[in-house]
């Protein structure tokens, strides 16, 4: 007998009492058949007697079952039947059993036997287990339809089946889930965590869609438009919607504010609150935000402020935008300067009816289902999509007792487009049209354009109306927004636009003949401070125009009843009139080149009024943009861009973070061979700046050289290393041979931070502290001092050229008596600057900005196609570490595969401490307290980029970001006259450096 057919024997006999002896070799039975068991009695004197000579043990052979030449077919059925059968199993009766035991197996077989028929052994169902021709579609509902045998397990089934069914949710029709109020409770309802804009609808058609800062916006086309859109901003026009940006408004005194805000701010950066020109209401400002008393340390953030123009009253009205990210720190520092810590009113919306709470518990399955809540608080129902989603409960207006200053979050009800390009002033003018005076009401029951009405009484508002319409109709005769004075603000009152829609799409060209002699009256005179006035400053008027908005329903049902389809549709007294406000943006104003580049307009609606202007601005041939397109905008106009250029502050420095956390799994999801050894390259933070080390390491090597006077900079074939101090420096070239080529490379052998002098000066980078420590560094914004630093930098081929072009634009020569103040002054400061490459190279994000050696620039001087050095290969110090991490985790894998009780045993818990130190050991990355990150190549780090890309204004590669103030003042220092502001940019993934112009541009 086979291997198998013994295991499948065995197993059918394993339920056998031992007391149950076989023969060994029991004769051929004729019929075949079943053993019979005789009397206990008869069963020894007859084994006895018909075989005397039988051996013990038994034996299980085929032949045992069947005779030579029988087939299976023939057992049973034989010559003799079932007799022939019967008789010879008697003869191979067992020599004795033991009734107890064999009882008891038998009783074993009996209750698995019944087991198994009263149970189902499968998940199916009890009408399943019957065959295949005896199963009918009617048992699955009728239990009558089963064996009688079956119907009673059928029945508890199905009581079962009753008891774990879920509540089927009552879901609507498509057409009963489409309909409008529906569709509006839905979309509130998914915008909870995340605010949708007005556009929001729009948007996620067309662009891909990012959740950041609380909002659902759109970050990027998903058309191929990268191109399309620098050519919109350059030469056409480029719509944005930065309704996200949050409004702050300050009401007060003007004395009480003007003294509070000066305290946030400083002169020494520009513009405050209290420039005249901004105070009238003629122009927008912006500055930089720090905490009271605190500058330049301390940063809260960038913003810009419109002044509401003076009505003769003493009191006065500010609006302060600020990006969402930037906005809990500048309010919490408000309303501690106004001392307004007791809320005003709180906004609590209307009570839902139970009529309208039944059409809004829009049920479209299981996830949208509202269940019971009891105890939780009612959200209100909010008619417009995008309306801002606020806490019906929180408040959102302060007020100080002391001063009388009241401070109120306007957050999303005023929103904020934007048209860039030139084209611009043509779209405004050709989408939106001048209200026309009303003096009578259309409706006496309705309260449409009521506030319109009394104001057109009034003669003087009248003039101005008429004159705020001329100068509007002035702009489309200019061929640029940047022909009108930086942030001019012009106030208007027009018509509901969607009246003017064209049919199909057109491009709105200007028409620089038609106003050609008033349009240089407005060069010279500008827009008078009378015209900057607005009745959006009145939050009773912007409420009445929302809520007396003409439905899409209602305009389409006026088309419709046109005698000629298609033609202009006239509402006359009924006609919606809109209050906005307009906001030239000057575009690049830093800088010689590209003066006015990217100028445009913002324009200011009340909230409900957001698609009725978006899609007539589409229908004039904007472009579309994203927050992409944003980033490209201000990096063309090599401007910081909130909060990525902004590392002093708190969102800079989370942004940072979430940048870092990102990049890094993004590393670990490529394998190790198909990703950068960054430590081999050199290295230290390829994911983060470390923005106060850098600060630091610049300190101590100003403090250890003493000065400026001996120079500090490592020799190019060689780093110093994380133990010793900057002048001596003991790292060696390592010659190793590749083994790809054969050719000898230069390695740089880098020791381990282990055996480093613990100093104060160094410490870990800004990402790794907590973010209620201030940063340790500063970022310079000082206009000054920038200029003074723009000069020295600026390029030029002569030495004596030089120096007239400082005298030129009255900056005093680079000397240490004029370099020393400011490094005393500054210890620990950034400066933001722009980088433009020599040769071929595309900076990317944090790219490394190095100070070039005397050989470098006299390499460049012989050789003008000279791209730059290389960095020699270093090694890495960390590999053996982590080999020995990766081989013990497999080790500790195996271990817990082989014992499963492992969990519960103790004894495996010092090995997961043991491991605990290595577990963040990442091939590849520096693993270590960062050494010094400025001589840790073979070229001085001088700072970062923050962005980089290839310029389509430029034709080059180009770059921005921050560079150490004292670092910059010693490459400057030591440069040659004809070599100033030259540096060397090294990509973290790369080991080439490359030549770039270094500039200031204020």
């Amino acid at each position: 007998m086979s291997g198998a057919r013994e295991k499948k024997r065995a197993k059918k006999m394993r339920n056998q009492p031992a007391s149950v002896t076989l023969p060994a070799e029991p004769g051929p039975f004729g019929g075949g058949g079943s053993r019979a068991c005789p009397t206990p009695g008869d069963v020894h004197s007859e084994q006895q007697q018909k075989f005397p000579n039988q051996p013990s043990g038994p034996s299980y052979r085929k032949d045992q079952y069947f005779s030579k030449g029988q087939s299976r077919g023939e057992r049973g059925r034989g010559r003799g039947g079932w007799q022939g059968g019967h008789q010879s199993v008697s003869e191979e009766m067992p020599k004795y059993i033991t009734v107890s035991a064999f009882a008891q197996a038998r009783a074993a077989e009996i209750n698995a036997m019944l087991k198994a028929v009263s149970q189902k052994s499968s998940n199916s169902l009890v009408f399943q287990t019957l065959p295949r021709h005896m199963r009918r579609r009617a048992m699955s509902h009728n239990v009558k339809r089963l064996p009688r045998r079956l119907q009673e397990m059928a029945r508890k089934e199905a009581e079962k089946a009753v008891h774990q069914k879920k509540e089927q949710s009552k879901t609507k029709c498509r057409k009963a889930r489409r309909r409008h109020i529906n569709l509006v409770a839905e979309f509130n309802h998914r915008q909870r965590k995340n605010i949708w804009l007005e556009t929001h609808i729009w948007h996620a058609k067309r662009f891909h869609m990012v959740k950041k800062w609380g909002y659902c916006l759109g970050n990027s086309p998903t058309e191929k438009s990268y191109r399309a859109c620098y050519r919109a901003m350059t030469k056409q026009c480029l719509l944005q919607d930065l309704s996200y940006y949050c409004c702050l408004e300050l009401k007060g005194k003007e004395n009480e504010l003007l003294k509070q805000l000066a305290r946030i701010c400083s002169i020494d950066t520009g513009l405050t609150f209290q420039d005249a020109s901004c105070l009238s209401g003629r122009f927008e400002g912006s500055l930089n935000l720090y905490r009271a008393d605190r500058y330049p340390e301390d940063m809260l953030g960038p913003v810009t402020f419109i002044w509401k123009p003076r009505d003769g009253s003493e009191n006065r009205q500010l609006w302060i935008w600020v990006h969402p990210a930037l906005k809990q720190d500048i309010l919490k520092e408000l309303k501690a300067i106004f001392q307004c810590s007791e809320p005003e009113e709180i906004c609590i919306s209307e009570p839902v009816t139970a009529s309208e709470e039944k059409q809004v518990e829009v049920v479209t399955g299981n996830k949208r289902k509202k269940e019971d809540k009891e105890g939780e608080k009612a959200v209100p129902v909010k008619k417009i999509i995008g309306d801002g989603t606020r806490d019906p409960f929180q408040s959102y207006s302060w007020i100080s007792r002391t001063t009388g200053i009241a401070i109120s979050d306007r957050t999303m009800e005023i929103l904020r487009y934007r048209l860039i390009g030139p084209l611009s002033n043509s779209i405004l003018t050709e989408t939106l049209k001048a209200a026309s005076v009303q003096t009578e009401m259309a409706d006496s029951e309705t309260e449409l354009n009521n506030w319109w009405v009394e104001n057109c009484k009034d003669s003087e508002k009248v003039s101005l109306h008429q004159c705020q319409s001329a100068i509007f109709e002035l702009l489309e005769g200019m061929s640029s927004p940047s022909d009108m004075p930086p942030g001019t603000i012009l106030g208007l009152t027009v018509g509901d636009p969607r009246v003017n829609l064209p049919k199909k799409k057109t491009k709105a060209m200007p028409d620089f003949e038609k106003y050609q002699d008033k349009v240089r009256q407005l060069y010279l005179k500008g827009v008078p401070a009378d015209c900057a006035h607005s009745f959006i400053w009145d939050h009773d008027i912007c409420k009445n125009v929302t809520e007396n908005k003409i439905s899409e329903q209602d305009l389409n049902h006026m088309r419709a009843q046109l005698l000629v389809p298609g033609s202009h549709l006239d509402l006359g007294p009924c006609e919606s009139k809109i209050p906005i406000l307009l906001v030239q943006q000057p575009g690049k104003m830093a800088g010689e080149d590209r003066p006015g580049w990217g100028s445009g307009w913002d324009i200011y609606l009340p909230k409900g009024w957001g698609m009725a202007f978006w899609i007539p601005f589409i229908y004039r041939g904007v472009r579309v943009g994203g927050l992409q397109e944003a980033l490209k905008h201000s990096e063309y106009q090599k401007t910081p861009h909130t909060p990525n250029d902004f590392p002093d502050c708190q969102a800079g420095m989370q942004f940072a973070k979430e940048l870092e956390t990102s990049l890094l799994e993004k590393f670990k999801r490529h394998p190790p061979a198909k990703r950068a050894n960054y430590v081999k390259l050199g290295t230290l933070s390829p994911f983060i700046c470390p923005w106060g080390q850098l600060t630091k390491n610049w300190e101590g090597r100003m403090k250890a050289s003493g000065g400026f006077l001996c120079p500090s900079s490592p020799h190019p074939d060689c780093c110093t290393t994380e133990g010793q101090t900057l002048c001596d420096p003991k790292a060696e070239a390592v010659r190793e041979a590749s083994p790809e080529n054969g050719e000898a490379e230069e390695t740089m052998e880098i020791t381990s931070s282990e055996g480093a002098l613990k100093t104060e000066d160094l410490t870990q980078d800004f990402g790794e502290r907590d973010e209620t420590k201030t940063s340790d560094f500063i970022v310079l914004r000082s206009e000054k001092l920038l200029m003074q630093l723009s000069a020295w930098c600026y390029p030029t081929a002569g030495k004596d050229r030089r120096i007239r072009l400082i005298s030129r634009l009255g900056q005093k020569e680079m000397t240490e008596d004029v370099f020393l103040p400011i490094l005393m002054s500054y210890p620990r400061a950034l400066v933001w600057v722009n980088l433009s490459l020599l040769r071929k190279g595309n900076p990317e994000l944090h790219a490394m900005i190095c100070i070039p050696t005397e050989d470098d620039l006299l390499h460049l001087s012989k050789d003008k196609l000279f791209c730059g050095p290389q960095e020699p290969k270093h090694r890495d110090i960390f590999k053996d570490k982590v080999q020995k991490q990766k081989e013990e985790k497999k080790r500790k894998k195996k271990k817990k595969k082989d014992v499963k009780s492992l969990e519960s045993d103790p004894a495996g818990i010092p090995d997961e401490e043991a491991t605990e130190d290595h577990e963040d050991l990442v091939l590849g990355l520096w693993s270590d307290a960062l050494p010094d990150v400025t001589s840790h190549c073979s070229r001085t780090v001088l700072g970062y980029v923050t962005r980089g890309d290839f310029s389509l204004a430029v034709g080059c590669g180009e770059a921005l970001g921050f560079v150490s103030l004292t670092g910059l003042i010693y490459m400057l220092h030591n440069q040659p006259a004809d070599k100033k502001g030259l540096v060397l940019l090294r990509t973290p993934a790369s080991l080439q450096y490359r030549f770039a112009r270094l500039t200031i541009e204020v």
